[in-house]
């Protein structure tokens, strides 16, 4: 099981699929778990070199007290791909479009482009009352609650209703996966202070953001003001809710295909 170990001594850890075309890496959303990814992979790993990553705090990375953050975990992508080839192509989903953000920003001779899927950048009122009350959830103990609220908020009713017993089953394994609530509590307030969208003009990649027209936890207009603010940047919509990735894979990989190929192509006539 490959780890990178972060300035801190934290492992992170992350899998590589394919062995010859473009490079990306698949940045997860706030559950952190690159196996989020699955369906993406299976359709992109023949043509494509692919890195998936877990966060720190999250899925089979170590777990520390703290301090969590967008940057901290910004650079721990940065240092992985630094260790394993250089630059690639850049995907992040939620969570995973905001470290993309920093990425692009602070680290950006790593980025040879930018997909910055159902993001935003800078928390709105709206936003910042739904993050905190997700922390909250945590904080009180609420594990199983914290994680059927968030399968109501990222999915279509019809994902709920085809995949039932998956679902509960992921909520009654809460208590554990998310374990320490602390942590995981410290993970989703983190996402409150990221506030990018003023230096989002400075990113000279080619950048394509996705919103998913359904998406009740991070709204289209969030993603909306992210193109606005990125200079040529493409803007995607597609059907769908929040996770449209895991519920339409076939969708999101022929996006990413697409945008890679022509970038790739930019990249290398450079």
């Amino acid at each position: 099981m490959p780890f990178f170990t972060a300035a801190d001594g934290c492992r992170i850890h992350y899998e590589t699929f394919g062995s010859h075309g473009p490079r990306l890496i698949l940045i997860p959303g706030l559950g952190g778990d690159g196996r989020f990814w699955a369906g993406v992979v299976r359709l992109l790993e023949a043509d494509h070199r692919i890195i998936v990553s877990d966060h720190r705090g999250a899925g089979r990375s170590d777990r520390p007290e703290g301090p969590y953050s967008i940057p901290l975990i910004a650079s721990d992508i940065a240092g992985l791909l630094a260790r394993t080839g250089g630059p690639a192509n850049i995907v992040g989903h939620s969570t995973g479009g905001a470290i993309a953000q920093v990425l692009a920003l602070d680290h950006a001779e790593l980025g040879q482009s930018y997909t910055i899927s159902s993001s935003w950048a800078r928390a709105d009122t709206r936003f910042r009352a739904l993050f905190s009350a997700r922390a909250e959830l945590l904080e009180a103990g609420m594990a199983e609650t914290y994680q059927r609220l968030g399968h109501v908020l990222c999915h279509e009713p019809s994902y709920l209703e085809a995949h039932a017993g998956q679902l509960e089953a992921a909520v009654a394994a809460a208590p554990r996966t998310l374990a320490p609530l602390a942590v995981s509590a410290a993970r989703v307030r983190m996402l409150l202070d990221h506030d990018r969208l003023a230096d989002l003009p400075r990113i000279a990649a080619p950048v394509q953001v996705i919103a998913a027209a359904g998406d009740i936890l991070t709204p289209p207009a969030l993603s909306e003001a992210i193109t606005t603010a990125i200079p040529g940047a493409d803007h995607v919509v597609v059907p769908g809710a929040h996770f449209h990735p895991l519920a339409d894979p076939e969708g999101f990989a022929t996006i990413i295909r697409r945008f890679i190929a022509e970038a790739d192509s930019k990249y290398h006539d450079r």
